[in-house]
């Protein structure tokens, strides 16, 4: 199993949840976050703002869905055909357990 996390920008965050859904995905959490990527925040006139609204999504998914749960956000998060600054980024960690809590059963 892996998590698969990803900060994208909010207003994506529908679409992504939508596509993961139809793609057979459904479990996953969000969470409002703040924070700063490469571009170091962003200046508007005289105003510079250190940390911008995204959201994180977590997903644990079986290794060998990994791939197809990363192209999803990848297609769907992603701001014109090529993409932009600001657009978020994806982490995939390692999950060695999972435990359903009300039923104590372990595994996905």
């Amino acid at each position: 199993m892996v998590l698969v996390r990803a900060i994208i920008r909010p207003e994506k965050m529908g679409t992504v949840l939508s596509e993961l859904m139809a793609a057979g995905f459904p479990a996953v959490t969000k969470m409002d976050v703040y924070g700063r990527g490469k571009q170091r925040g962003i200046t508007v006139e005289d105003v510079h703002y250190d940390e911008i609204p995204k959201e994180m999504l977590l997903a644990v998914v079986r290794d060998e869905d990994k791939d197809d749960v990363v192209k999803v956000i990848l297609r769907n998060a992603r701001t014109g055909t090529k993409g932009t600054f600001g657009d978020g980024r994806i982490f995939i960690s390692p999950v060695e357990e999972a435990f359903t809590i009300s039923t104590g059963k372990a595994g996905l």
